[in-house]
């Protein structure tokens, strides 16, 4: 009798919400992982070319989620500092997709870090001159391709015909630029 009041109170209460599957976006283009109205804010100013920002998704990705992220206690806002043309289109892949894929493929790209990073000098070597003479959108793409980030997010579920349609939307460009412009001249990061 008593098992069956408790599990009728439980249903009635509901279980607490996981809050790893809320993704928030922000006016400034940002992306908020968790309760938007948690207590405490952890605000990542994110380049995927730099390896203590790998290091730190690597370490604290998954004790940030299940201790505190999960609760509702602390959320996680996502903000882009890119460092160049890698990190640009790394930024805007990741975005691509609904806001709920955002953090899972930040997480993806992160984790592959030291594979498609290994080929940057081999790629700039072979392809800068033919890049410089082409517009920017034709040079994400053919970046994205040649290091390899398309073959990621391919693997995540994306066509090519997406990931092209991601790298070469003017709004998300401008919104990943905006992000850097705040962290870099105006916060100083």
């Amino acid at each position: 009798m008593k098992a069956a009041l408790l599990a009728g109170s439980l249903l009635l209460i509901g279980a607490a919400p996981n809050w790893t599957t809320t993704v928030t976006p922000t006016p400034g283009g940002a992306y908020v992982l968790g309760n938007p109205k948690a207590k405490v804010r952890v605000t990542e100013y994110l380049s995927y070319t730099c390896s203590h920002c790998a290091h730190f998704v690597e370490e604290s990705s998954k004790p940030l989620k299940t201790g505190y992220i999960a609760r509702g206690t602390v959320s996680l806002e996502l903000r882009n500092a890119v460092r160049d043309q890698y990190d640009f289109a790394a930024s805007l892949l990741a975005r691509c997709g609904a806001p709920s894929r955002t953090f899972g493929n930040s997480e993806a790209i992160m984790l592959t870090q030291p594979q498609w990073m290994a080929k940057i000098e081999g790629f700039a070597k072979a392809n800068s001159a033919r890049l410089s003479k082409l517009p920017i959108n034709a040079q994400l793409v053919a970046t994205a391709e040649g290091v390899g980030l398309m073959a990621i997010m391919q693997k995540r579920g994306y066509t090519a015909p997406q990931l092209r349609a991601c790298l070469t939307s003017k709004p998300a460009q401008d919104q990943v630029l905006a992000m850097t412009d705040e962290a870099w001249n105006k916060r100083k990061i």
